[in-house]
């Protein structure tokens, strides 16, 4: 199993379908954006932010060719290099290219589903469904630069792939949500959220009940604006109003801590005054203070984890929410990076292989997986074998609608994985 996203160059295209003109190019390198000029073009050369216009008009044509011909390109691989065609309502396409060592189909699929969504969320259905004036859409589509850059970069959370949102479990979760309760009354709106590095704390019951894929992009695009007092920002919801757009207020109660409220033309921000704030939140300052340290380690401190486990990923695929970390034990080799990288690969592969699929997935595969006499329960894949401890461990677990994926050590024994796991699935299953 390759270590995906350790390496190499990812470029994502976008063009409109009908007339196959480049709306714009992004591209990371290493797991890291690369800096790009704003405009699309780079004056004196043939290239759209470092790809040959020819590449692209190759890879459009090709992909249009099919389409005249009613045949379905959706994927290629070369030696190095992986290409995946999307596209959306007949009329924006994207394209990602990745070379980035043991890159997975499923992954830049997902991938180009949730950059349509940041454009979405940010430009709105109707102004890419019904391009009138392609240079206007241009500029608009430049709002969604940051998301998107951030969603090609090497991020700390998993729900661009899971497509669950990424959570973590206050120290006193029942304080803080009877405070949220009662702010997001008082503000005179249901969907309200507490968002630490990206990361919901807790949220009211209507933000929950938002869809896939704004409950995933809200929070990350929170976590990836730069540091504001307050902001009003206008989104569109991509599931649940992708024509009329709303309005995404966030108030900072403390660094890296913010409380974000979805609302229509009520409240103004100027509504939310000081009054209003300390009213609800100046008796949760030690509460919200312990929430800080949670962005990276999910879990709140002192709950008991083997020392063997390197790095976990919990989902509960019907909540759509997941825990992910890759610090119980930050003193250990791998690197977080190297951590995040092996569980984001062992993801890809027993969800494309091993497990049924997830809710929500295409009708054709849940019925393929229906025929299969039997369905996994569990897998486990060592590494690093031929040299003894050295190397690392992965299990998945999967019961009922959670899903536990963990890396160990190279010391967790072979026999002992599948109760390990079952063990920390037990543990964790009253938290998510």
């Amino acid at each position: 199993m390759g270590e995906e996203g350790t390496e190499g160059t990812v470029h994502l295209l976008c063009l409109a379908a009908s007339s196959g003109v480049p709306l714009f190019c992004r591209s990371s390198r290493g797991g890291a954006p690369a800096r790009q000029q704003v405009g699309p073009w780079r004056s004196g050369s043939p290239k759209l932010e470092g790809l040959p216009f020819s590449v692209i008009g190759s890879l459009n044509g090709v992909h249009m060719f099919g389409q005249n011909l009613e045949v379905q390109l959706s994927s290629a691989r070369t030696e190095d290099t992986t290409v995946v065609w999307k596209s959306f309502h007949d009329s924006i396409t994207l394209i990602v290219l990745s070379s980035e060592a043991g890159t997975s189909e499923l992954r830049l699929e997902r991938l180009l589903q949730m950059v349509f969504g940041a454009m979405v969320l940010l430009v709105g259905l109707e102004e890419l469904t019904n391009i009138s004036n392609i240079e206007r859409l241009k500029k608009e589509l430049r709002a969604s630069y940051g998301l998107i850059d951030s969603l090609l970069g090497d991020s700390e959370l998993i729900g661009d792939l899971t497509q669950c949102v990424d959570c973590v479990v206050p120290p006193e979760g029942s304080l803080l949500q009877e405070a949220l309760s009662g702010f997001a009354e008082a503000a005179g709106t249901n969907f309200a959220s507490l968002v630490v590095s990206g990361r919901v704390v807790v949220a009211t019951e209507s933000w929950w009940r938002l869809g896939t894929p704004e409950a995933v992009l809200l929070p990350w695009l929170v976590g990836s604006l730069p540091p504001q007092a307050a902001r009003d920002y206008p989104v569109y919801l991509p599931h649940g109003s992708p024509t009329v757009p709303h309005r995404l207020l966030t108030l900072t109660l403390l660094p890296g801590l913010e409380l974000c409220l979805v609302c229509g033309p009520r409240p103004p921000l100027s509504q939310l005054d000081p009054q209003l704030l300390e009213r609800w939140w100046q008796p949760m300052l030690d509460p919200l203070r312990a929430c800080l340290p949670l962005g990276p380690r999910a879990l709140p401190a002192g709950f008991p984890l083997h020392t063997d486990i390197l790095g976990l990923l919990l989902l509960h695929l019907e909540l759509k929410r997941c825990l992910f970390t890759v610090e119980p034990s930050g003193d250990k080799d791998p690197s977080p990076e190297q951590r995040r990288c092996v569980l984001r690969s062992f993801y890809t592969l027993v969800t494309a292989v091993h497990f049924p699929p997830e809710p929500g997935q295409q009708e054709d595969k849940a019925e393929d997986a229906a025929q299969q006499p039997q369905v996994p329960k569990a897998c486990y894949l060592v590494s690093g074998t031929e040299e003894p401890g050295t190397g690392w461990r992965l299990v998945a677990l999967q019961s009922g609608p959670r899903r536990l994926l963990l890396l160990l050590s190279a010391q967790s024994p072979v026999h002992g994985l599948r109760g390990l796991a079952t063990r920390t699935l037990h543990a964790l299953t009253p938290l998510l």
